[in-house]
């Protein structure tokens, strides 16, 4: 475990959240109205965040977070507003706080394995971050593979957005969003070609929360995070399951700054969740799953 992480004091692991604005440019407080659509969609208010806020705001509430930027570039023709090199060192400047992933464009091939390759030698990586939606790619198309092939050998966890965006929603034509590319059951397949890949599907994946429940039983380096929603509207299944068979294997996300760590906690604590599963969600089964904590290490049970 890194020195700079007290575990012990630590309530959560949020494995979810977004860079939203740079520390390195001028600040941009009108919204475009792609943005004001988008936390529209959520009920929230608009708040753009630095990696240095973000830091400050988890900070706070002693948890640490997961954060990252996305390059989206080739299929939306617009450079991320935060680039993966300042996600880093800027969470550099944090690490008792932030873990940061950064986020390579699928469509670039070999430039984004070089890519790669260039921000793991800094040492400052902690897992790669993909949005098949938003990005437009099938993650089993196997002209991806020598990227997933390059992030196995890192030994880092790749998440993938999987089932129903708020990026479009209720704009016409959904902005050119693609839902379709975010059926967990295309990263089966990358599990099954690269086994020893530890993946993460974000979201509870409607309309696929079945497939992506089997995927994460089936598959033993398979997690889902239950950022995205309010877990006031989680299904059934997804709750029986994070209560049982996957308690080991579902995570803590919000999706801030969409959703607050605060009130996807609040509502979290409305669920039936049994009292000794709490703490596997909310922070030791990210803390194993980044090495934050001994496979073998019980903490409070």
């Amino acid at each position: 475990m890194p020195a700079a992480i007290d575990l012990d004091s630590v309530v959560a692991i949020d494995v979810h959240t977004h860079v939203h604005a740079s520390a390195r440019a001028e600040r941009v407080e009108e919204l475009d109205e792609h943005q004001k659509a988008f936390y529209s969609y959520f009920k929230a208010e608009p708040m753009l965040f630095t990696v240095h806020e973000i830091a400050a705001y988890y900070r706070e509430r002693h948890m640490l977070c997961v954060t990252f930027t996305l390059d989206a570039t080739t299929a939306t023709g617009i450079p991320p507003v935060v680039s993966n090199d300042e996600v880093l060192e800027l969470a550099a400047e944090h690490p008792e706080v932030v873990l940061p992933f950064v986020s390579l464009d699928p469509h670039l091939g070999s430039a984004a394995v070089a890519e790669l390759r260039r921000l793991v030698a800094t040492g400052l990586v902690r897992g790669f971050k993909f949005h098949p939606s938003v990005q437009a790619f099938w993650p089993n198309d196997r002209t991806f593979y020598p990227l997933y092939e390059a992030i196995a050998e890192t030994g880092l966890p790749a998440l993938f957005h999987t089932g129903h965006t708020g990026v479009g929603a209720g704009e016409p034509g959904g902005r050119g969003v693609r839902t379709k590319y975010a059926n967990p059951m295309t990263l089966d397949d990358v599990a099954v070609d690269f086994p020893e890949l530890t993946i993460i599907l974000a979201h509870p994946s409607f309309p696929w929360q079945d497939e992506a429940i089997s995927v994460a039983l089936h598959k033993p380096r398979v997690y889902i995070d239950l950022s995205g929603w309010s877990p006031k509207y989680f299904p059934a299944n997804l709750i029986q399951y994070a209560n049982t068979l996957l308690r080991h294997k579902v995570l803590f996300g919000s999706d801030f700054p969409v959703i607050t760590p605060d009130r996807w906690m609040s509502d979290f604590e409305k669920l039936p969740i049994k009292d000794e599963v709490r703490p596997l969600i909310l922070k030791e089964n990210a803390a194993r799953l980044f090495g934050l904590m001994a496979a073998d290490d019980t903490r409070a049970h």
